[in-house]
């Protein structure tokens, strides 16, 4: 085999590269991106987290840094300073150009998570008076000097004031001589400079966009944010909520990246205060020492009860934690979604309830362990599964609502967090509905 077939073979593409991004460490990311072509190097770039990015830069040859860095636009390059430990910072800084770094230095005033943060200080401007081929020439100029991407030209003033949008469709479907501002429309989608980043995502969803223009309290464009921008926010967003569910901190990185102290803050912390709820139930079943120890049989449900209540806590409290982060729930609805999970509640004990009677009664025939009130026993575990139900469905859907209002994250009501909440009322209700029907015959 000739050295011209072994380059062959060993070259690869960006998309391979992408595919097995995840599995390789830092040393191995680098020699296979320098095996790619330049230009599938530069859309690879482009296409990696801030944090991956950061990485990669990092592990590069000093001295092949400052053509990768300046390949960035600015949103990009924002996004690497922030990522990279803060003695690199500077240098980092130092490798961009005059004009990139005032709009790098712009963008980084604004939070991470913020509109303005998110933002590409780069877009297509028109002035509303130019005629619609002046504008496409000027267009064509702009577009070869400094946009990355274009999805509509945004019509603005002397002062940088947002007067409308207009589509390429329509400017080459428009009159040579026809004046931008009469084709334009002045009715813009617009977020705001300081909107959270959930809010900008929920813009892209409801209006279906590639961009959105970013404007500060007097209505000048400060740039755009890109719908590539905001696929990234959205799956981080899901995560963060998703690791929140099960009872932990969010990760800043992704799971194998993790050092191993870090992994044990971020879960450590949440696992001992779910022990220390869990603690509160072991010190309720203590209240009913004598009733257990009267009527043992009733141990025998207390996995079956407590269980019942945390399931449905946590599918409560998952279903409202993800409508509030569509917006399909605000906070004056909640008085709306706690009766309906008053409802769906007492359905659902009554169906576990049901069940829970059946289990007793069936399973006395084959063997009569639960003795002669075994009809009893099945009430108090079918009353008992339906007070629970209600319990947690309540619970979990409450608990999201009450956090917000405390200006904290809905996420933060876990699945395992609501779970030890239930567990304990549950056990009070439990054993409370026992006392009243087995009063006289167990009790």
């Amino acid at each position: 085999m000739n050295s011209e077939t072994l380059e062959e073979d060993e070259r690869i593409t960006a998309e391979d590269l992408r595919d097995a991004w995840p599995l390789l460490d830092q040393e191995e990311r680098v020699v296979d991106f320098g095996l790619l072509d330049r230009g599938e190097a530069e859309d690879f770039l482009l296409s990696i987290s801030g944090l991956d990015l950061a990485g990669l830069v990092m592990a590069l040859p000093k001295e092949q840094r400052r053509s990768w860095v300046r390949l960035l636009p600015p949103d990009d390059a924002a996004d690497l300073l922030q990522a990279v430990p803060a003695e690199d910072k500077d240098a980092l800084f130092q490798l961009l150009d005059d004009p990139m770094k005032r709009e790098v230095t712009a963008l980084l005033a604004y939070a991470e998570d913020r509109a303005g943060g998110l933002m590409n200080p780069r877009y297509a401007r028109l002035r509303p008076e130019l005629t619609v081929d002046e504008a496409i020439n000027y267009l064509r100029k702009q577009a070869k000097e400094r946009l990355e991407t274009i999805y509509y030209v945004y019509v603005i003033d002397e002062q940088q004031r947002l007067l409308g949008v207009v589509s390429f469709r329509e400017l080459f479907a428009a009159k040579a001589d026809a004046k931008v501002k009469d084709v334009m429309h002045p009715e813009v989608i617009t977020v705001g400079e300081q909107d959270d980043q959930e809010k900008v995502s929920r813009v892209f969803a409801d209006h279906d966009l590639y961009a959105v223009p970013v404007v500060d309290a007097e209505g000048r464009i400060k740039g755009i944010v890109t719908v590539d921008d905001i696929v990234d926010v959205v799956e981080e967003e899901a995560t963060e909520d998703i690791q929140k569910l099960g009872g932990m901190q969010a990760l800043e990185a992704p799971y194998l990246h993790v050092a191993f102290f870090e992994m044990l803050k971020k879960r450590g912390g949440w696992l001992a205060v779910l022990f220390l709820g869990e603690m509160i139930t072991a010190s309720a079943m203590a209240q009913f020492e004598d009733d257990i120890a009267k009527a043992v049989v009733l141990a025998l449900f207390v996995p079956l009860i407590i269980s019942s209540g945390g399931n449905s806590g946590s599918q409560a409290t998952t279903l409202v934690i993800r409508a509030m982060a569509l917006g399909e729930v605000r906070m004056t609805d909640w008085w709306r979604v706690v009766r309906r999970e008053i409802f769906v509640g007492l359905a659902l004990g009554l169906l576990l309830g049901c069940i829970g009677f059946l289990r007793v009664y069936v399973w006395h025939w084959i063997s009569p362990i639960y003795g002669e009130h075994y009809l009893l026993i099945g009430l108090t575990v079918m009353l008992s599964l339906i007070g629970v139900v209600i319990t947690g469905t309540v619970t979990g859907s409450l608990l999201p609502f009450v956090l917000r209002r405390f200006g904290l994250d809905p996420a933060s009501a876990s699945a395992p967090f609501v779970a030890t909440i239930v567990d304990v009322t549950g056990l009070l209700l439990y054993f409370s509905v026992a006392s009243v029907v087995l009063a006289g015959t167990l009790l």
